[in-house]
């Protein structure tokens, strides 16, 4: 699509108006998010992806509408990954119940922001080298082999490297200051433990954009759906971490449901680069409906396989133990020292 210069900031305007909308509603009194008001605020957000889609749809045409719904969902189910890290952070920095909305907003939002970084080079990358959908679609084919074999359970949050660089440089107060990210005590300013998680949660997701990116592109070469997809899913994300919560550990197939997903885009990938150096054959074409059956198919049959399986088999959910309802204390020792 030719999307012209106002068409993106009219899109990234109307994203930043909902997030505004968010903060007003949700998070102008820090509260408690009941599943009530997450299932309503994920019905919200789903709503408006759909209600973007048709737009697509009906003004840019067929193939546009498809390769946004396909990459939407691609993204979404890739997403819910991320909420076994998301569970461990917060149980991890024990973050009061809360401020966890905040949290997890805040950091999606970073999030977001250096996903757009790497989607532009992406972009800029496809539009200039065919072969680099070879190096997308093998690194695809590597993680979703990788991810079948590994079986780390881990309750364990180990920081990364960015985390662990912010409390180097910077003094961090033992406890949480309400939901203050730095304070001044004594004549100097301390960053707080609220600070820290949220950098924790954006680096942490940046991680995950890793997979998901490539895997976009393989759906879709177009950068405005490619950012459009990755905001909607990611926006939507936070308030199905309060609907779902331990409920996601149910999922015991979804690590293998991920990995068929991203093998089956990796293929589509290199089958794309040999079709722009003419060596494959036309039938060998992975349209747009195609993947967006096969990505469907795969999410239904391991959900309906997980909840089938932990119906019978209750012991074979994950090992996590992940507190997503924290006390609601103003003030709260992290489990990391300042």
């Amino acid at each position: 699509m030719n999307v012209p210069v106002w068409v993106w900031l009219a899109t990234v305007g109307a994203l930043l108006l909902l997030v505004a909308l968010d903060l007003i509603i949700v998070d102008r009194k820090p509260h408690k998010v009941t599943t009530g008001e997450a299932a309503r605020w994920v019905v919200f957000y789903v709503s408006c992806a759909v209600l973007f889609g048709v737009g697509v749809w009906v003004i840019a045409g067929h193939d546009p509408g498809v390769e946004f719904f396909t990459g939407y969902i691609t993204e979404y189910s890739l997403s819910v990954d991320n909420l076994f890290i998301f569970m461990v952070i917060i149980a991890s920095f024990r973050v009061p119940s809360i401020h966890q909305h905040r949290v997890l907003l805040i950091g999606i939002l970073l999030a977001l922001a250096m996903r757009a970084g790497f989607i532009a080079l992406g972009a800029a990358l496809i539009a200039k080298f065919v072969w680099i959908f070879f190096v997308f679609g093998g690194f695809l084919i590597f993680t979703a082999i990788n991810m079948v074999r590994e079986k780390d359970d881990d309750e364990e949050y180990n920081e990364n490297a960015l985390t662990r660089l912010v409390r180097k440089l910077f003094p961090v107060t033992p406890d949480y200051v309400g939901h203050k990210m730095s304070v001044k005590q004594g004549g100097k300013r301390y960053l707080t433990p609220m600070f820290v998680v949220i950098v924790a949660i954006g680096s942490a997701d940046l991680l995950f954009a890793v997979d998901s990116i490539p895997a976009i592109f393989g759906i879709t070469q177009d950068p405005y759906l490619v950012f459009t997809a990755n905001a909607f899913a990611l926006m939507g994300l936070r308030q199905l971490y309060f609907l779902v919560g331990g409920l996601v550990t149910k999922l015991v197939y979804l690590s293998y449901g991920l990995s068929v997903i991203l093998g089956f885009i990796g293929v589509k990938l290199v089958l794309h680069a040999l079709h722009g150096y003419h060596v494959a054959p036309e039938w060998l074409d992975i349209d747009n409906w195609t993947s967006l059956g096969v990505i469907v198919t795969v999410l239904v049959v391991t959900t309906v396989a997980s909840l089938w399986k932990v119906k019978r088999d209750p012991t074979v959910t994950s090992k996590l133990k992940l507190d997503v309802d924290t006390p609601d204390e103003e003030t709260r020792e992290p489990s990391r020292d300042g």
